[in-house]
Parts: C-alpha cells; sequence; structure tokens
C-alpha cells in the first residue's frame, strides 16, 4: 500500500458511496467539514457528499503545456482533463491503490484483443455528445490519435506510444499532410460506435494505454491544430466557458452531458475556476484559508508552508502526505560530452550527496532516498544500489576515480531545473554543491515548465547547443506497471526531437529489447522480472542518478468535498467529482 509514516485514518460520511469507485474507510466517523486527520484522503473520502452548485477553484504556480487533450503529458492535467474530455478508459476515483482501478469510459467496456494481443476492439457509448450537442463517434476517436502521435510538428507534447505500435506508422504523413483524408489504416471504424486497432505486435498493457487523453475524441472539422486548445469541443461533464491564456480558465457545465452515459461523473459543482501563473506561497495561503480547493499541480507545499503546517496539529490534520509512483532524479545525456563516457556518468553517481539533495527538498516527509529507476511502490519493484556510499551522501574519492578513468580532472557543465518548482531549483543547487566537490563545475539554467519538454530540456538540439549534461526530472508512471514508468524515459523509440521525455537520449540495444520482448508477454511475472533486468541495466549504464522516491504533501481544502488523493495521479486528488461546501 502507498502510505506514509503518519497515522491514516479515514473520515467519511454514508454519501460516499454515491460516488463512483469510493468506498468508505474502516475507521470513519462522520464527514463533517473540516473534521478528518492526517491522511484521511489516501485511505477514504474526506467530506464525502453529493451536494450541487457552487465554484470549484484551483490554482496553479505556472501553466499547462496545453488544455488540448492531445498535447499534453503532466498528470495533473490528464487528470483535470476527464472532466472535458473522455478517453476510452481512465481511472475510477478512489483513494491511495483503489484509485488505479482501470475502468471503460468512453468505451462501453475493457477492450477485446485478438490475433493473439496484436489487434483490440472497442465499442464506444451511445448517446454521448459534445458540447455544441452533436454525437461522439468512433471516426472522432481515431482522429485524436491521429492528431496527437502523427503530427508531432505541430503537437509535440504527449507520448508517442501509438505512433510505434500501429501497424503502418511510416506510410501515414499525419492529420495535417495526408492528402487521402482516409487516415490510418491500422485504425479502423466500420461503424460509428465501433474502434479497432491493428498492432504490430502484442500489446499486454493496451488497455492502460488507451486511458491517456490522446484517445479523447476530437472531431476534425473543429481541430485547429495548436489552436485547438483555445477552443476545444467537451465530450465531458464540463466545458469551457472562458479561456484566457496564461491567465485563467473557466469551466461550466455540459448541457449536453448525459449521466445514463457516464458512469464516473457525478457534475457536483455549477462552475470550476481555474487560476494560472499564481506564486506558490499565495497558493498555500488560499488553501489555508479556504479561497481554493486545490493546487492542481499537486506538487505539494512550500518549504516555509511544510514547516507551518508541521508544527500546528490542526494545520497538519489537513494533509495527506503519500508516495504517488514517482522519481526525483537527475538525467545524465549521454549525447552531451564528456557525459557520453560511462566513466564520467558514473563520476556524477558517486558525487552527488543524497541526503543534502533530500533535505532541500523538505526531508524524508518529501521522499525516501532511491537507488533504483522505478519507484518502491509501484509493483514489480526490486531494491539493489549499484553505487553504494556511506550514508548516502556520497563519495568524493570514488567520483574522482571514475573521472580519472574518463580521461577528466575537471568538468563545466550546465544543468537544468524548472523555475516555477522551487524544490527542483534547491535540489539542483544542492546536486551542485556536490559535484564541485569532486571537480565537476555544473551551473544551474532554469525553465518554465510550460516549455520545459517543449522548447529546452525536452530538445535534443538545445541541450547539446547549450552544453546542459544534466537535468533536473521528476516522473510518474503513465499507469502502474513496469512498462508504464519506463518506456517513455529509457526507450530508445522514445527519443524525440521535441517534447522529448528520454532526457539521457538512452537507446541501448538490450534495454530496447528487454522492453519490446515483455509487453509482448502474456506471463505477468515474467513481465515485472524483464522490467527489473532494464532497472539494472539502466543503472549500469548510469544514465539516470535516482536521488527520491518523491512523497507529496499536499494541504487538503476543509471546503473541498469528495476528496480522494489517488495512486493514479501521483497523489494528487482525484478531480473528477470534487465539490465545494461553500455557496
Amino acid at each position: 500500500m502507498r502510505r506514509s509514516a503518519v497515522a491514516a485514518i479515514a473520515v467519511v460520511s454514508s454519501a460516499s458511496l454515491l460516488l463512483a469507485g469510493c468506498s468508505k474507510a474502516d475507521d470513519g466517523d462522520s464527514g463533517a467539514e473540516g473534521n478528518a486527520k492526517a491522511n484521511a484522503a489516501t485511505t477514504g473520502v474526506v467530506n464525502a457528499s453529493d451536494k450541487k452548485g457552487g465554484t470549484v477553484t484551483y490554482a496553479m504556480a505556472d501553466a499547462p503545456e496545453s488544455f488540448d487533450p492531445g498535447n499534453t503529458y503532466y498528470s495533473f492535467i490528464y487528470n483535470f482533463s476527464r472532466l472535458y474530455a473522455r478517453p476510452l478508459t481512465t481511472f475510477k476515483p478512489g483513494p491511495g491503490e483503489k484509485g488505479n482501478e482501470l475502468v471503460a469510459d468512453l468505451a462501453e467496456s475493457m477492450g477485446v484483443p485478438s490475433d493473439g494481443g496484436k489487434t483490440w476492439t472497442y465499442k464506444i457509448r451511445k448517446g454521448v455528445k459534445y458540447s455544441d450537442g452533436t454525437p461522439v463517434t468512433a471516426k472522432d476517436v481515431k482522429y485524436a490519435v491521429e492528431r496527437s502521435n502523427f503530427a508531432r510538428d505541430v503537437l509535440s507534447n504527449g507520448p508517442n506510444y501509438f505512433q510505434q505500435l500501429l501497424a503502418d506508422p511510416a506510410k501515414y504523413k499525419g492529420p495535417y499532410k495526408d492528402k487521402s483524408d482516409k487516415g490510418l489504416d491500422s485504425i479502423q471504424t466500420p461503424d460509428d460506435h465501433t474502434i479497432v486497432f491493428k498492432l504490430n505486435k502484442p500489446f499486454a498493457d493496451f488497455d492502460y494505454l488507451v486511458s491517456a487523453p490522446q484517445t479523447a475524441p476530437v472531431p476534425k472539422a473543429k481541430d485547429k491544430g495548436s489552436d485547438y486548445t483555445k477552443s476545444i469541443l467537451s465530450s465531458g461533464s464540463y466545458k469551457f466557458e472562458t479561456y484566457k491564456d496564461g491567465q485563467q480558465v473557466v469551466l461550466v457545465r455540459n448541457e449536453h452531458w448525459d449521466a445514463k452515459t457516464d458512469p464516473l461523473r457525478k457534475q457536483y459543482p455549477d462552475k470550476i475556476v481555474l487560476n494560472l501563473k499564481v506564486s506558490q506561497a499565495t497558493i498555500d495561503k488560499d488553501l489555508m484559508s479556504g479561497d481554493i480547493v486545490a493546487d492542481l499541480k499537486g506538487g505539494g507545499v512550500d518549504a516555509q508552508t511544510q514547516a507551518q503546517i508541521l508544527a500546528k496539529e490542526d494545520l497538519k490534520a489537513n494533509t495527506d502526505n503519500t508516495y504517488g509512483g514517482r522519481l526525483v532524479y537527475t538525467a545524465i545525456n549521454t549525447k552531451v560530452k564528456p557525459f557520453d563516457n560511462v566513466e564520467c556518468r558514473k563520476a556524477v553517481q558517486y558525487a552527488i550527496d543524497k541526503v543534502s539533495v533530500q533535505t532541500s527538498m523538505g526531508g524524508p516527509i518529501r521522499g525516501d532516498i532511491a537507488s533504483t529507476v522505478m519507484p518502491n511502490d509501484l509493483p514489480g519493484h526490486e531494491k539493489f544500489d549499484l553505487y553504494p556510499t556511506e550514508g548516502n551522501k556520497g563519495d568524493v574519492a570514488k567520483a574522482k576515480q571514475h573521472l580519472k578513468a574518463c580521461g577528466q580532472e575537471k568538468i563545466s557543465t550546465f544543468i537544468s531545473a524548472r523555475s516555477d518548482r522551487q524544490t527542483e531549483v534547491d535540489a539542483a543547487t544542492a546536486v551542485v554543491a556536490s559535484l564541485k566537490k569532486a571537480g565537476i563545475d555544473a551551473k544551474i539554467k532554469q525553465y518554465p515548465s510550460s516549455k520545459y519538454f517543449s522548447d529546452y530540456a525536452g530538445v535534443p538540439s538545445f541541450t547539446k547547443k547549450e552544453n546542459i549534461g544534466l537535468m533536473m526530472m521528476q516522473w510518474g508512471a503513465d499507469w502502474p506497471t513496469g512498462y508504464g514508468f519506463l518506456q517513455q524515459v529509457v526507450h530508445g523509440k522514445a527519443i524525440g526531437q521535441s517534447g522529448n521525455t528520454n532526457l539521457s537520449e538512452l537507446n541501448d540495444p538490450a534495454i530496447n529489447k528487454l522492453l519490446d520482448d515483455a509487453i509482448a508477454n502474456t506471463d505477468e511475472s515474467a513481465r515485472q522480472a524483464a522490467y527489473i533486468q532494464v532497472d539494472k541495466k539502466v543503472m549500469e549504464q548510469a544514465a539516470i542518478v535516482p536521488l527520491s522516491y518523491f512523497k507529496v504533501l499536499n494541504y487538503r481544502s476543509p471546503h473541498g468535498t469528495n476528496m480522494t488523493a489517488s495512486a493514479a495521479w501521483s497523489g494528487q486528488y482525484d478531480y473528477l467529482n470534487i465539490g465545494t461546501t461553500k455557496k
């Protein structure tokens, strides 16, 4: 179970039975407002209620890369986008591990595999309508996948699984260049409610894959490419009322949403407001005052607020401290000299004082010291350490030995971090201080989260030009399996020219083959064994320096209803059915 060291006692009411996927906690009392205890939302539903009305307000320190469901890769937008975009499957709202339950969403049921797992068929629910009243069709799902995976020059963000898996991608130029208007042959729509995916190999996790918002329908006639984010047509329970780029988004009820076609969404608030580019200190203050319901990013309070909260029991009672299947790490760029030499990468592994990094991020409450790529709460995780140092405080002597073996005495490089994530900048600062002792001089370059992958750290040509040999990174599983965590950060085919998440640009044939063979294997235990091998091989290549198994410390607004901290969303609150006690 993904539980923190703080006692987790859930406080819920009988109204929780009305929530999809939410169950009563074992030791619950009444769900009175503000009466929950620390970690209550990790094991139950806090302030469970079927009350309708009011405005739920969120805030975040930066702005998302995009609200377009086909052009995003941050988990908080995957979570939030379900309010207006329905993928084929999704995760059932529920606390902790219960939130990892995969269920049908736009699809009537889970996929039907055939041809040994190379063909997957889904039936689209009948009666689902967009916010303009037009019906959702299977062709819209097909088009959504095509635009999100085969127009990377226009929509660069998000994973490229479909591009790798579909049977005929080499023949297809993408929806904006396809003159035939036929689209991919490997996605078939024999009628308006049936979609068939033809893969080039068996893929055991395909039901998980189609939970990505890339399968949320987009009608071709309404697509505006990169500008679609400004006029998204909703298939969910809420639609866009206003969109102010980099400032605010307001959602209101979609009057064409029908509860009969949707067993998950409840459409509780009248309005949902998201304020953008708000300072973290202001977000924390507004959470504690009840002016907002949640920090959308779900990364936790800042260091100053953390100290204030932990000093007072009444404030600590409104916190949820949990793992979220996330790893905080430093990616070492294997294409930037001299880190193209594994000995130089090993020097970095030994040089970093992980305790100082952990302290900079807020101490053990914000994560345990890591030694593996796969997080300690991911199924199949195995503990090992290829670069042990006494007390995890680094070993300067060993670092210098490997530096010498690399033919270097001193290295000058840059390390990237996201400017709007102070804990990430603090962690980078601690990494820099450690490296300096071993003769590695790294200077920090800061970039905004909204452009980190599309313009900076995720653009290989940029990192080479700017001599960015090290990159701060935090990664959560796309879905709760070894493949769902590893593929997009260590497989060679995941490397993209923009929006790249394999920041190390690791392209090892043995690692690639292990991942490819594993996902085609129907034996779950064999797949898990393969993922452990991948983990060890990545560490042998020294391409990633695991720093901590991230734990979030979120402040839970006492005015929010139906609050659950879900493992599926990296410990964030599940945004699907949050309401408010405020009028």
